[in-house]
Parts: C-alpha cells; structure tokens; sequence
C-alpha cells in the first residue's frame, strides 16, 4: 500500500471527465431559452430549442419573459453574455457522451482554453529568460537579506495585495505567473513551498470570493439579479476583511510551525525537489548590476501594465500575452543575450510550463462534456427547485451550498452570474429577502469550493511548484471548515438584519 501513490493532476482530471461523461448516460438532458442583446440591430435574440426569435429591445418584452432586469443593463453592455429565461426549462432528447467524446474531450478544452494556454506559455518563456540572466537569483537574495527576522510580513502583504487584486477585477487565472516568481522568495525566507502557494491562491481565492466592485462577478451577477452592485456592498466588504483576517493567521500559524521545525511542513518529504527547482536563493552572490536591475525592472512592470490593462483598459487574454512577450524581448536586449540564445531559452521555459496548460485544458474539456451532454441546466434546475418553503436563515445557508455545487459543472464566475442569476434571483423574492443575498450566496458558494475544485485552477497552480492535490487537501480542509461554518453563519444571520 506504501507504493501506491496519489494520482498527478492530469489522471484526477480525466477521471472525473470520465465520471460526467457517465453522468450525461443518467441525468435527464436539458435546457433554458436563452435571451442575448444584439446592439447592432437593437434587439433582443431569444433561442428556444431549434427556433430564434428577434424581439424588440424594450422594457416591456423584459417584463414579459419575467426578466426583471432594466433594460439599460443590456444597451450598455453590463450583461453582454446571453442569460437563461427563468421558467423555459424544458427536457430534451438525451445526449449521452460516449468514448470517443471523452476521448475528444481534452482536445475540445485545449482549443477553448487557447487564449490562457497561450498566456501561460508565454510567461513560462518569460520567467525562463530571467531566470537565465540571474536578475532573479539577485533580486530575491536581496529581498531575503532586507527581510531578515521580519518574514512573516511578506505572508500579510503578498496575500493582501493578491486578495485586493481580486476583490477590484478578478485577479485569478493570472496568477499562474506568480508561483515560480514568489515561490523562490518563500524558500529564502525558510519557509515551505505550501506557505507561497497558500498567500497567492488563498489570496485570490477570498478576494474574488468576496468581490467588492469585481466586474466578472458582483457587478454581473447583481445586473443580471436586477439590482445595484452596490446593494449588499458593505456586508461583502465584512466578509472580505473577516475572511482575510482569518485566512492570513492560518498561513502565519502554520508557516511558523515550518519556520520552527521544517520537518512539521506537510511537503517536507519533497524539500529537496522542490528546492533545487525553484532554487535556495538565500545564499546567492550574484552582484546585482545595473542592467539585472533594469531587467528585473522590466519584469515587475510587465505585471503592473498587465494589472492596469485588465482593470482599466478592457484587456484580456491577448493584451495580457503581448505584455509578456514583448517583456521577455526587452529583458533579453537589456541583457544581450544572444538571439539564438535567446530562442532556446524562451522555447526551454515555456516547455516547463507545458504540463500545466495541459491540466487547463483538460478541465475545460469535463466542462465541454457537460455542455455537449446538455446536463448543466438540468442541474441548475433542480437545484433551483430545492429551496421552496424554506425559511429565511435556511435559504441563505441552502443557496450557498448549492451555488457552491453547481460551481463544479460551471467553473467561470461570469458565466455562472448569466446562467443562474436570473433563474436564482427570483427565488428570494419568494421568502421575502433581498436579492442581494443570492448575489452573495453565489460568491461565497464558488468561492469556497474554488479553493478545492478540481476543474478550477488549484490542479494547475499545484502543478506548477510539482505539489500533489493530496497534500493540499491535507493543508486546506481545517481553514475550508473554518470559513464555511463561518460563510453559512455570516449569511444566515444577515437575512434578519
């Protein structure tokens, strides 16, 4: 029993593909009438089995599918994806999966999820070229040296600022980049690899959990809820600084723990893989020239632009893949690396970046399946049934764990606000609360199974620093009891406020 070890990220992946595509032979399959906003005709699209229809974009036709959205949501472009029209559910014939679909599944998510393939294997080249130019060694040598005794604030300042990220626009697929760059400077600091994985995804996780002013899910979920984004905003705010605060003494605790006695760290047994291929950095002499700090310069800012352009400039994927791209040219002229030189570096980091665009990819491929199988709004629907007749403190507790649920078949955060809002929303209305509430119901539901979700990131960031699932779960689930014995407490209490 000793040799059998635990599955890599890519097997867990394909099980559960295998799992749903099981699931598509027994759930019913079925689907909504969806409605989307063409703004270059100024209509409304409605697609109801087969058949589309072209409405006029008015208030009234709104009305009449008991949307209750204002219009100016959809002519502004707030809701800009096509929503589910609440009581159109409708069975239709089944479409099982069979073989070769799962076979097909994984190529399917690679190709949908080109654009954060792309991104990160641009970044791979990136980080592979300063590495190669030793910016890096001397950079967090120098960091480690200015830090010494006072460690435990790189632990509150690295998860804040991620948390911050993604509370304002969402900071999570872009994180991928951050775990070769800071994961050196946790070693340095003599503390475990779990330590730098937990400030940075935990960070994001709590931040897009409790999303303030996140325009992929407070304020596309609250427009498609019909409300304000701000209605609800001061209790979201709570939960941001309660769960951060909560969040950040379990990391402390448990990296001073490491810090102690690094045999007490959950990964100690890969201290030496992990060490030698991110580097102990503590003891480097590389001298710190002017032209490693111009590069390293470059490096840093690559991420400020990319931050700047996702949350100011409307960039995505692509903007954010040129900015990395055009980085690694500059540090490389800066440096003067040769060009060939050059080239096999960058293809070098990349290439050790592969296994994790792979593992994005397969993840969105059991999301493929899902929506091929025609399964996921026969779960919303049922799920949507599940709450009737309860009281008030129940349904806030109950929609948190279903949206939590439903969070495993519907990954993306603006996808699931267009799905279910407005089949959810309406839900509140019937035990008398506020709409809000199921606008936070849905934050704190994904974000909580976020941090375990197999078909979301956590696969991808582990693979990253070679850490298993495993161990994660071994190191996560007393801080996941925690924040849900927390999350339903906060949100039962908040419907009699």
């Amino acid at each position: 029993m000793k040799n059998i070890k635990f599955p890599t990220a890519q097997t867990i992946l394909l099980i559960i593909a295998a799992l749903v595509t099981l699931l598509t032979w027994l759930v019913p399959a079925g689907k909504y009438n969806t409605l989307a906003y063409d703004s270059a005709s100024n209509t409304f699209i409605e697609v109801a089995k087969d058949e589309t229809k072209t409405l006029p974009a008015t208030q009234a036709t709104l009305d009449g599918l008991s949307i209750k959205i204002p219009l100016e949501k959809f002519t502004n472009g707030d809701i800009y994806k096509a929503i589910n029209i609440p009581n159109t559910y409708r069975e239709l014939e089944s479409k099982p999966q069979g073989l070769s679909d799962f076979i097909k599944s994984p190529i399917k998510g690679i190709i949908e999820a080109a654009d954060i393939i792309f991104l990160v294997l641009i970044i791979g080249g990136l980080i592979g070229i300063i590495n190669s130019t030793g910016a890096f060694d001397a950079g967090i040598a120098w960091l480690a040296r200015v830090l010494k005794g006072r460690e435990y604030i790189l632990i509150i300042l690295v998860t804040t600022l991620i948390a911050a990220g993604g509370t304002t626009f969402g900071l999570a697929e872009e994180t991928i980049a951050f775990f070769p760059i800071l994961i050196p400077v946790f070693l340095a600091a003599k503390y475990d690899a779990l330590v730098g994985i937990a400030c940075i995804f935990i960070g994001s996780s709590i931040g897009t959990m409790c999303s303030t002013i996140n325009p992929f899910s407070t304020i596309i979920a609250s427009d498609s809820a019909g409300i304000n984004w701000t209605t609800g905003l001061p209790g979201r705010i709570f939960m941001l600084l309660s769960c951060l605060a909560i969040c950040i003494f379990y990391i402390m605790r448990y990296a001073k723990r490491v810090k102690n006695d690094p045999t007490k760290s959950i990964i100690y047994d890969q201290k030496e893989q992990i060490e030698a291929l991110f580097g102990d950095k503590k003891d480097q002499t590389v001298t710190f020239t002017f032209r490693l700090r111009l590069a390293l310069f470059v490096f840093a800012l690559c991420f400020l632009v990319m931050i700047i352009g996702v949350s100011m400039l409307d960039w995505w994927f692509l903007e954010m893949t040129s900015t990395f791209l055009v980085g690694a040219i500059i540090i490389g002229i800066i440096t003067q690396i040769s060009e060939s030189d050059f080239v096999e570096t960058f293809v070098k980091g990349a290439a050790d970046l592969l296994g994790v665009a792979l593992i994005i990819g397969i993840a969105r491929g059991v999301t493929v399946i899902m929506a091929d199988g025609l399964i996921s709004d026969t779960m919303l629907f049922y799920a949507s049934g599940i709450t009737e007749g309860m009281s008030k403190g129940l349904f806030a507790s109950v929609i948190t764990l279903i949206y939590a649920g439903l969070s495993f078949f519907i990954p993306s955060s603006s996808g699931m606000a267009v799905l279910t809002m407005p089949i959810m929303s309406p839900l509140a209305d019937t035990v008398g609360i506020g709409r809000e509430i199921v606008v936070n119901a849905y934050q704190y539901g994904l974000g909580l199974f976020y941090l375990i979700n197999p078909t979301g990131l956590i696969l991808a960031s582990l693979a990253v620093v070679k850490v298993g699932f495993n161990k994660w779960l071994k190191f996560i689930m007393p801080l996941f009891i925690v924040l849900i014995v927390f999350t339903l407490l906060v949100m039962t209490v908040s419907v009699y406020l």
